[in-house]
């Protein structure tokens, strides 16, 4: 299991487009993937979860990958979080 601190850098924050590429994003890995912000943890690959956060840009998130492909996962959520890519 791996797990980075986060600070969101998205200029549209994470409403409902940016939660449902966020989940997509998410969901091109095998592992588990979750997001703890304000101690609310939620799966990555579940919308209604992912919106149910109300992230803010600028807002600081804990996410946790688990699986074969963790590195990769954590590593993929981590850059479109911080706005490297999208």
């Amino acid at each position: 299991m791996m797990k980075a601190t986060v600070t969101i850098n998205m200029d549209q924050g994470a409403g409902a487009r940016p939660a449902a590429m966020l989940v997509q994003v998410a969901n091109r890995y095998n592992s588990s993937l979750y997001i703890e912000s304000e101690n609310k943890k939620v799966n990555l690959k579940s919308i209604m979860g992912v919106m149910s956060l109300s992230l803010d840009n600028g807002a600081e998130v804990i996410v946790q990958a688990e699986g074969g492909d963790e590195e990769q996962a954590l590593s993929g959520v981590e850059n479109f979080l911080t706005g490297i890519v999208s």
